[in-house]
């Protein structure tokens, strides 16, 4: 059965894109732990990331600095935190995560978002995506 990032991908589920192209994709957690949290997976539906090849896993290293440079740009904060820890969906992802103190890492200081602050968010990070 295909994960939901995978539904995601092929266009089944709704989701506030970022950026993509042929083999990753890009777009907002709706669960953040701060504005801007995004998830950068590859469009491959793989379990476990060292369990992507040695090429798809620099892909998707080289796509998340692209889009951790667009999330600096885009939405102040003392830096962008990286976490690959995905234990609740079975598809490689990792977290790009604003952060403004520790605790933005730590998974349990949820921010809520409507649906216009997620659309206004997910074009301005677009926007920097270069």
């Amino acid at each position: 059965m295909a994960s939901i990032f995978t539904k995601i991908v092929q266009g089944e589920i709704p989701s506030y894109k970022i950026a993509e192209n042929e083999h990753f994709y890009a777009f907002l957690d709706i669960n953040p732990n701060s504005a801007g949290h995004t998830l950068v997976i590859p469009k491959r539906e793989e379990n476990k990331l060292f369990d992507l090849s040695k090429d798809e896993y620099l892909g998707l290293m080289e796509f998340s600095y692209k889009v951790a440079k667009a999330l600096e740009k885009s939405i102040p904060c003392e830096r962008i935190g990286m976490s690959v820890i995905g234990l609740e969906v079975p598809h490689v992802h990792v977290h790009l995560i604003p952060i403004h103190t520790m605790d933005d890492m730590r998974f349990v200081n949820k921010q809520q978002l409507s649906n216009d602050e997620f659309v206004a968010l997910a074009a301005k990070i677009a926007e920097n995506v270069e």
